[in-house]
C-alpha cells in the first residue's frame, strides 16, 4: 500500500506568539489545516472537490502531542501522511517539525467523516473517494 504524504513550509507570524515567544496553542489547527490543503492540492482531494461531489468533510475530531516549543523566528514545516481506512472517514496524521535541526515540534492526528448535503452523515465511502482510493492504491 502506498504512503501518501505532503510538506508545508510554513512561517511563525508575529501576531502567533506570545510575551514568551512561543507560538500560541490556537495556532497548531490553522498549521494543521494548511497541511490538509496542501494534500488536497497534491492529490486531489482538496475542499472543493470533495464539495463538488456532493458532500461536505467535517472534523470531528482534532488531537495534538506538543514536543518542545515553537518560536518566532524558527523555520518549521508540517509534514501530513494519510492514514487508509475502509471506514467512510478520511484520517490524518501530522508532524511540526524544525527544518533547522528536523527535532519534532509537535505531532497530531485528525477525523473527518462525510455529509451530504442536507447535514447528514454518511456511513458509505461516497462513489468518488471510493474511486480516488483506488487511484492512489490506499484500499
Amino acid at each position: 500500500m502506498k504512503k501518501l504524504t505532503a510538506t508545508k513550509d510554513f512561517e511563525v507570524r508575529f501576531s502567533e506568539v506570545d510575551s514568551m515567544n512561543i507560538v500560541w496553542h490556537g495556532s497548531y489547527p490553522l498549521y494543521f489545516e494548511d497541511a490538509r490543503e496542501e494534500f488536497g492540492r497534491k492529490y486531489g482531494l482538496g475542499y472543493m472537490t470533495i464539495f463538488g461531489n456532493g458532500y461536505f468533510a467535517p472534523l470531528v475530531e482534532l488531537s495534538f502531542k506538543y514536543k518542545r516549543p515553537l518560536a518566532y523566528e524558527m523555520q518549521p514545516a508540517v509534514r501530513i501522511t494519510y492514514i487508509p481506512t475502509e471506514s467512510a472517514k478520511i484520517v490524518f496524521e501530522y508532524e511540526i517539525y524544525d527544518r533547522a535541526d528536523s527535532g519534532i515540534i509537535a505531532t497530531g492526528r485528525s477525523v473527518q467523516v462525510f455529509m451530504d448535503k442536507d447535514y447528514q452523515l454518511v456511513w458509505e465511502n461516497p462513489s468518488f473517494y471510493q474511486q480516488w482510493k483506488e487511484k492512489w492504491e490506499v484500499l
